[in-house]
């Protein structure tokens, strides 16, 4: 037993070892993906691969300008040029209706509608105003040519702190603070104030014998997926409107297209494509409501694919921030307050990931007196939307650095000062959850003795660092249907949208189940008439829940089939059983068949067998995840080279081992991307000016060294075969790794990101007065 192991709860000692122990003949190992062959021969179908019959182009005319009031859309130029079939603006939505909860994703039914087409203001420049739908893509750009607005132009806002001051433009004249349930009495960028409170905060620092308190800034950032957000929509005359597009989650999609036109969710049928990535970034709409009321209105189907600037300008980035962060320590190292005050940057309309942040501030640690204030702020910038793990990584840049500084003043090694404090079994958090059955401090033993926190780091402008992060993840609904083939395989039918190779991970855990080989199981994701509903592939829940499902339908599949054999064997159905892929009669040893066998046999037993599951499974179970940084610095042109990544993180039980390392690396590179180049550069009317790949710095293979991965495996007793989510967290901690080498590297602390070569520079005192970006 290791020293970690020893301060775990004897129960969850007992629990871990039960699921540690079974050995498992599918999940665990690595077998080729199931789509693999279509993608990389090219025939996957994404959503720009749509073509209907008569098919008409959409094209989106966008404001120019962040912040102006729209006075006038005169469309009458171009609705007579030849082949222009439809123009729509804001007025051609309902302009009531749509009910209905509102949540994260979806939100007010005023604010998602006038996000799609601006109604009376444009509030970022990319803001959709009118689309329209012509015969040929290039008759469709000149109709936009065509179209007649006049505007207002408004000053802007694009700093989260300055919004919130009381002289600054207003976005929304009818907006309101809801601050801690209480309804401010005058207009307000400041959307939402929340806040949550542990034990004695006050008390805690007055105990404290040291304590550190910093301010931290994150430039809005873009998820930088490959393929643009593309949607293909028929309103057909029998009053159904079928949609294919690039999306996270059809059932999401579906959703937000009956509150925003007002119209039965029955009638609605939404296909996912293929996806060319999304990290949060597509779990939204954004081209399908345009699509559907162009084909409203010309009874043909339409196709809208947005440009690459587009997407940049008017899709949904993650928001910047502004953090300040305060924690105190007794002179042994030991936490006793923490205070954090977190304004995030909403974009146009309310509905950042602030309550990831809030989550996510100081989830890693066990502090006694905690108190979280969270803004949710409007900015002139698109609508901001989920980014991996959204809402965290802001906050954890801004936490791991005052953890780093406490160790250093405490004399501590950085990762025994975060064993020391680290979240366990039973920790409360501030926002009222309380850590169940968690890796933290196996992750941080993990990385304690990896080689690479401990081999030499020689040379001059060099330095190490490490981070810790936590994700929530997430449970939700799922739905699964599994069907059985006379030769023993089978088909599964899921609503999930396959991201990082979530098919092959839902499929190896049926298979398990059933006792065939992986590839024995064809996965099929379809839209929204082919299975129960689905929620949306994000919040690290697919391989989780919707692996439940996938499990459920297996096993009803299972006992079906038990009932099969004992037609056969006429036998009660009690006496067959079933254990690694064959079934057997209990009281007769020579009465045994494989899956196969008896598969061959349901025709004379009662025909197809289909199972079928509806989940919402509750025991998701959170990942801790670690990381460490080796960087050099070139003191005289600032640049960063990153030598040496390691990520380490709790999977629980890893189903593929491949696709968990691919999401790991997936995201240490993204975290570099946060800490080194990606921002929004804005200029002061608003409008951003890398709006490109060129321009919007992301890492290439060539600024990145190998990630190497070490897969943590401490069971959630949540699951079946104990697995826990993997696709987010990874994101969390390199952004303030970096930082903390960076520190070890040049003597500074650098607190805004990107910590680009000019703000390096700035920083060490080779140049002076260099505005920082927002």
């Amino acid at each position: 037993m290791t020293a970690t192991e020893e301060k775990l709860d004897p129960r969850l000692q007992q629990a871990n070892a039960v699921l540690s122990e079974v050995e498992y003949s599918v999940v665990g190992t690595r077998p080729i993906r199931h789509d693999g062959v279509d993608k990389v021969t090219g025939r996957a179908v994404y959503g720009a691969d749509v073509r209907l019959t008569g098919m008409l182009y959409g094209r989106v005319l966008r404001s120019p300008h962040a912040h102006a009031r729209i006075v006038r859309i005169d469309a009458s130029r171009a609705e007579a040029l030849p082949g222009v079939k439809a123009i729509v603006t804001g007025r051609d939505f309902p302009q009531a209706g749509g009910g209905g909860d509102e949540d994260e994703d979806t939100g007010n039914i005023g604010f998602l509608r006038a996000n799609m087409l601006a109604n009376t203001k444009a509030l970022y420049q990319g803001h959709p105003v009118a689309a329209v739908a012509a015969t040929s893509a290039r008759i469709a750009e000149e109709a936009l040519k065509l179209i007649d607005v006049a505007y207002e132009v408004l000053p802007p806002v694009v700093d989260g702190r300055q919004a919130m001051r009381a002289d600054a433009p207003l976005l929304h004249e009818t907006l309101r603070t809801d601050s801690l349930g209480a309804t401010s009495d005058r207009p307000s960028n400041v959307a939402r104030h929340m806040q949550n409170v542990l034990g004695d905060p006050a008390q805690g620092f007055r105990e404290a014998a040291i304590v550190v308190e910093r301010e931290f800034t994150t430039a809005t950032v873009h998820q930088g997926y490959i393929e643009p957000h593309a949607a293909t929509a028929l309103w057909n005359a029998d009053g159904e409107l079928t949609v294919w597009c690039s999306t996270q989650g059809a059932f999401g999609v579906r959703d937000s297209l009956a509150r925003l036109l007002d119209y039965p969710v029955s009638r609605i049928h939404v296909n996912p494509t293929e996806i060319g990535g999304g990290f949060g970034g597509k779990l939204g709409v954004r081209t399908e409501p345009i699509a559907a009321l162009l084909t409203r209105k010309c009874g043909r189907p339409v196709r809208v694919v947005m440009g690459r600037s587009d997407v940049f300008r008017a899709s949904g980035p993650a928001p910047g921030s502004w953090t300040r962060v305060k924690i105190g320590a007794m002179r042994d190292g030991r936490l006793v307050a923490a205070e954090a005050e977190l304004v995030y940057e909403a974009g146009a309309f309310p509905g950042s990931s602030i309550g990831g942040g809030m989550r996510g501030v100081f989830a890693c640690y066990d502090v006694p007196n905690v108190r979280i204030d969270g803004y949710d702020v409007v900015v002139n910038k698109p609508k901001s939307a989920a980014y991996r793990a959204p809402g965290t990584t802001q906050a954890v840049f801004a936490t791991e650095q005052v953890i780093d500084e406490l160790a250093e003043q405490v004399g501590m090694d950085p990762i025994e000062f975060r064993i020391l404090n680290s979240a366990r079994h039973g920790t409360r958090r501030a926002d009222g959850t309380t850590h169940t059955n968690i890796g933290s401090l196996q992750v941080l033993e993990a990385m304690q003795n990896h080689p690479h926190y401990n081999a030499p780091l020689a040379g001059p402008h060099r330095g190490r660092g490490v981070a810790f992060g936590y994700w929530n993840n997430g449970g939700n609904k799922s739905s699964c249907t599994i069907s059985v083939s006379n030769d023993g395989r089978v088909q599964l039918v899921e609503g999930s949208v396959d991201i990082g190779g979530t098919r092959a991970a839902v499929a190896m855990q049926a298979a398990e189940v059933l006792g065939i080989a992986a590839h024995d199981v064809r996965p099929v994701v379809v839209g929204t008439d082919g299975v129960g509903y689905t929620s949306n592939t994000g919040g690290s829940r697919t391989a989780f829940a919707t692996g439940v499902a996938a499990i459920e339908a297996a096993h009803d599949v299972v006992r079906q089939m038990k009932a099969r054999a004992a037609i056969l064997w006429e036998v009660a159905p009690e006496r067959v059983e079933f254990a690694a892929g064959t079934f057997a009669d209990s009281e007769d040893a020579a009465r045994r068949l494989t899956f196969k066998e008896l598969a061959a046999q349901l025709d004379d037993t009662g025909g197809p067998i289909t199972g079928r599951s509806n989940v919402q499974p509750r025991g998701r179970g959170g990942a801790f995840v670690g990381c460490i940084a080796d960087v050099e610095v070139d003191p005289d042109t600032g640049k960063t080279t990153i030598l040496r990544f390691t990520a380490l993180q709790d999977a629980g039980k890893a189903v593929h081992p491949s696709y968990v390392e691919g999401q790991m690396q997936g995201g240490g590179v993204q975290g570099i991307g946060w800490a080194l180049n990606e921002e929004y550069v804005m200029d002061e009317a608003g409008r951003m000016m890398n709006a490109s790949f060129l321009d919007y710095r992301m890492p290439t293979s060539l600024d990145v060294p190998m990630i190497d991965t070490v897969i943590v495996e401490v069971a959630n007793p949540g699951h079946p075969f104990g697995v826990r989510g993997v696709g987010e967290a990874p994101i969390v901690p390199p952004p303030a790794a970096i930082a903390n080498a960076l520190y070890r590297a040049t003597g500074v602390r650098l607190r805004d990101l990107p910590m680009s070569p000019r703000r390096i520079l700035e920083a060490t005192g080779k140049i002076e007065g260099v505005e920082k970006p927002r």
